[in-house]
């Protein structure tokens, strides 16, 4: 049984819809700007937020425009159906209107919006949160527990969060530059991103794609450092390469994780040039949403299905000169081409990595 993806959705400073989105950043436009006093210590820094202040609710706002867009390109009332599940992806949720129990409120809001027949589910993993969320949802459809699912996923930018990676002193003082020798850490960013994942191939409007297959591995090299093997992130595609039967050469491009940090994109480089795949078009698209945390893998897997109808993909925002000891193939112009398999992968804090697999039919 084949898993079909399509429906795509993205929210950002840049759009909102994946198409928006996707135009934006083919002319190289970034979403990141400066905000003023927004610093533990009153700091300008950069940011890629949607507003100067995010309003009430906005975490649940970015969730249910995102998802009402997804069920407008699908089949009528699909939602609703008792073979339907929406599965949520996120990493600290609605934080700003409930400290404690962030998800309640939300799950509770869109079961009685969108009439659904089933509890959502939460996927709350770090920063791979969006690419596992897909994963997650490949499994439920491939063991015919539902057929279709929803997939969406949310992230706003807060002070918990911020002043959190700002000790951490992973907070860049200008536009994150992933993979390059000149990065100085991540750049922040908010967003919801989204797709719908089915078992029938007729509940799209538009064309699809196949999603092939996606797993996840976890080396516990440390609660927020990455393993200096890439031991977690080898694990995983090397696994979702084998389950899928694809073999490295017929990957036609990597979606990474690129976060412009020092440690994670040098684990990324180990770990690429240990699966031999150093050779390969790869970007980060951190440079254009900054890191919108467990919305970021559904969001640039949006953009991968973009590249996937559009033969085109985008070139690193932020990269000159490569800054970690593996070569790789990061992308400084945009690249047109026939676009048939691409590889997305994701890392985060607790050792956690996934990566997933999607292809045109």
């Amino acid at each position: 049984m084949q898993t079909f993806i399509g429906a795509e959705n993205i929210i950002s400073p840049l759009g909102i819809t994946a198409e928006e989105n996707f135009n934006s950043i083919k002319k190289n436009k970034s979403g990141i700007k400066q905000v003023e006093k927004i610093g533990f210590g009153k700091e300008d820094l950069y940011l890629s937020k949607i507003n100067e202040e995010n309003p009430k609710n906005f975490f649940y706002y970015l969730l249910s425009q995102c998802l009402q867009s997804i069920i407008k390109e699908a089949k009528p009332r699909i939602i609703e159906a008792n073979d339907t599940i929406v599965i949520i992806s996120t990493t600290k949720a609605d934080i700003l209107e409930n400290l404690s129990s962030p998800m309640i409120q939300p799950v509770h809001q869109l079961i009685k919006e969108f009439k659904l027949k089933h509890t959502p589910i939460v996927i709350s993993n770090a920063c791979i949160s969006g690419v596992l969320a897909m994963n997650v949802a490949n499994d439920f459809i491939q063991s015919n527990t539902y057929k279709n699912a929803f997939v969406v996923g949310a992230d706003i930018v807060s002070d918990f969060v911020l002043y959190g990676f700002q000790s951490l002193y992973a907070i860049s003082d200008e536009p994150c530059k992933p993979f390059d020798k000149n990065k100085k850490g991540i750049t922040l960013g908010e967003g919801a991103g989204g797709v719908l994942m089915s078992s029938d191939s007729t509940v799209f409007k538009a064309p699809f794609f196949e999603f092939v297959e996606g797993t996840s591995a976890n080396d516990a090299n440390h609660i927020s450092g990455p393993s200096r093997t890439g031991e977690g992130l080898f694990r995983t595609v090397t696994k979702t390469l084998k389950l899928a039967g694809v073999d490295k050469e017929n990957i036609d491009f990597i979606s990474a994780h690129g976060t412009a940090t020092i440690f994670n994109d040098e684990m990324e480089s180990i770990a690429f040039d240990r699966l031999g795949m150093t050779n390969i078009p790869l970007n980060s698209l951190k440079g254009y949403f900054g890191h919108t945390l467990g919305a970021s893998g559904l969001i640039e897997t949006a953009i991968c299905i973009q590249s996937l109808r559009n033969n085109v993909v985008i070139k690193s925002e932020g990269f000159d000169e490569i800054g970690t000891s593996k070569e790789l193939n990061v992308l400084t112009q945009n690249l047109e081409t026939e676009v048939h398999t691409i590889l997305k992968t994701a890392s985060g804090f607790g050792g956690c990595n996934a990566s997933l697999i999607i292809r045109k039919l």
